[in-house]
């Protein structure tokens, strides 16, 4: 099914001359206002634009030139958005990168991109001192250090040196890039391999803003943000930055790890109205005992992504706060959301319908465009914030980016009335006596149990190499477990789902396998049946 066919439209609204940190300034009207608040300091926005402006007159001054990468290493801080924004700025390419890797990734990464500076916090700088000892990337120069940087070391420098050093005397213009410059990689999280580095333009942030933010989620000047999703994430990059800086908002940064104690005591003090989360969180936030009550909190708007949300989780969030979580798809390749519910017009259990600007259509097994309701195939998405293509990596981006269309790996059905419902990742897939299973169908069922807390399913062979579903699950209560229980879940899901779709085997654990962004890891789990 497509949808609205906006995609070119909204490109042609963005000028050919155009750099999204000099666009993103044009709109911050009110100077005094808080840009950003962190456990220490607000920083408004006037200040947070000398920020910007002066690292993007450093990098050129300290031999840097456009076009060339800077990995950015940072843990969430108002130096995140200083570096990320000064380097479009300037007209070079940020590389921003995962805070929660090893070594190893982090030498690939700096090999990959060779990457000519680096911005690192100072608590991750030890992940990278052997490699920048080591000689091996010769093509890195120049290393900031959001912190304090280690004693007599060339070509180290503290950001705020950095920036003290940037003349602020004459006018300093944007590098005269277009909206087709590329202005940022993510990398994938290369849970199946390498991660590839998904490659954006200037105006993909600007497109998400303008396509999915501003018309689905009303941010306006007044609102309070808070994204448990970090910055270096696709959907923490939008939910922190992109969208409320676009308007004006007031964003609130945690460089911790956010437990539910830490969220709630955010959500509380500042009175956070739109509060970005992936559905892991959202449940274990319902679970604990330091969750809020709802006259305590401002919430107006609740967004989840990174992976589908279990419909009981929803209806549980409703019932407890009096707001919607509106649920969506987005990736790394198309940037953000481009598939959502939306205030008014919530279905739990669906990832909502197409944003307008962007169509989709779903693809059988035997490569035709299903046209029928109800009928499973993989996601593809057409629209304008897609990413120009994995860098260095031709066969992945000839399997991935299609032409116009970007196949998203995920498998959806649309019902009779144009909602998406989401069955599963490819990969994820069970085939239980010749008809698909999805695996989210049955973590729900699960999750919709009053003991258990999260659920994973994957494929395991029975005694006769015959393929089932087995449960990997965490329970609220880790004491309660038992065969009881075990048999107790399994009757469970007999209810709520066809016969074969149930458990045939339910494993307890205290936790599950999951990426820095909160999305389970069900490889990991499946490996172990190779295992045993």
């Amino acid at each position: 099914m497509l949808a609205n066919p906006g995609s070119v439209a909204a490109t042609d609204a963005i000028a050919r001359d155009y750099n999204f940190a000099r666009d993103l300034q044009g709109s911050w009207n009110r100077p005094d206002k808080a840009a950003y608040i962190d456990p220490h300091q607000t920083w408004s926005y006037r200040a947070l634009a000398d920020r910007v402006m002066r690292f993007s007159r450093w990098l050129p001054a300290a031999g840097l030139r456009r076009e060339e990468r800077v990995l950015i290493c940072l843990l969430d801080t108002v130096d995140w958005a200083a570096a990320f924004l000064g380097t479009l700025h300037a007209g070079l390419v940020a590389v921003p990168v995962n805070t929660l890797l090893t070594e190893d990734d982090y030498a690939y990464m700096l090999a990959d991109s060779r990457a000519t500076a680096l911005v690192v916090s100072e608590a991750l700088y030890p992940k990278f001192a052997k490699l920048i000892a080591s000689g091996r990337f010769g093509h890195l120069q120049r290393i900031v250090v959001s912190g304090k940087p280690p004693d007599g070391l060339a070509n180290h420098l503290s950001f705020d040196a950095a920036i003290d050093q940037a003349s602020v005397s004459g006018t300093h213009d944007a590098a005269p890039t277009t909206r087709d410059d590329i202005a940022f990689w993510l990398y994938t999280s290369g849970s199946t391999g390498k991660p590839k580095a998904a490659v954006h333009t200037h105006a993909d942030l600007r497109l998400t803003n303008d396509l999915y933010a501003a018309p689905i989620l009303g941010l306006t000047e007044n609102d309070v943000v808070f994204s448990v999703a970090k910055l270096f994430f696709a959907y923490g990059l939008g939910n922190a930055m992109t969208f409320p800086l676009s308007v004006g908002a007031t964003t609130v940064l945690l460089p911790d790890r956010p437990t539910p104690e830490a969220v709630a005591d955010i959500l509380k003090k500042h009175q956070v109205t739109v509060f970005f989360a992936v559905p892991t969180f959202f449940a274990a936030f319902l679970a604990s005992p330091s969750a809020p009550a709802r006259e305590e909190l401002k919430l107006r708007c609740c967004v989840s992504a990174g992976e589908a949300l279990p419909p009981d989780i929803g209806r549980r969030w409703r019932e407890r706060y009096g707001v919607d979580i509106l649920d969506g798809l987005g990736s790394t390749e198309m940037l953000h959301i481009f598939l959502s519910n939306r205030p008014g017009d919530v279905k739990y259990g669906t990832s909502g319908k197409p944003v307008p600007g962007y169509d989709i259509r779903l693809i059988g097994d035997d490569g035709n465009v299903i046209v029928t309701a109800d009928e499973m195939g993989e996601l593809q998405v057409r629209g304008p914030t897609s990413a120009v293509m994995y860098w260095n990596n031709r066969e992945q981006s000839r399997s991935t980016f299609l032409g116009e269309w970007t196949r998203s790996g995920d498998k959806y059905v649309r019902d009779a009335a144009g909602y998406y419902v989401y069955c599963g990742r490819r990969d994820d897939m069970l085939k239980v006596g010749g008809i698909y299973v999805s695996p989210f169908e049955v973590e729900g069922a699960l999750q919709s149990h009053p003991d258990v807390l999260e659920a994973a399913v994957v494929a395991w062979h029975d005694d006769d190499q015959l393929i089932k579903p087995k449960a990997f699950v965490v329970l609220k209560s880790p004491a309660a477990a038992c065969d009881t229980l075990a048999l107790a879940l399994q009757e469970h899901c007999k209810q709520k789902l066809a016969p074969y779709k149930y458990p045939r085997w339910i494993e307890f654990r205290g936790d599950l396998p999951k990426t820095a962004t909160g999305k389970i890891q069900r490889f990991r789990l499946r490996a172990e049946l190779g295992e045993r």
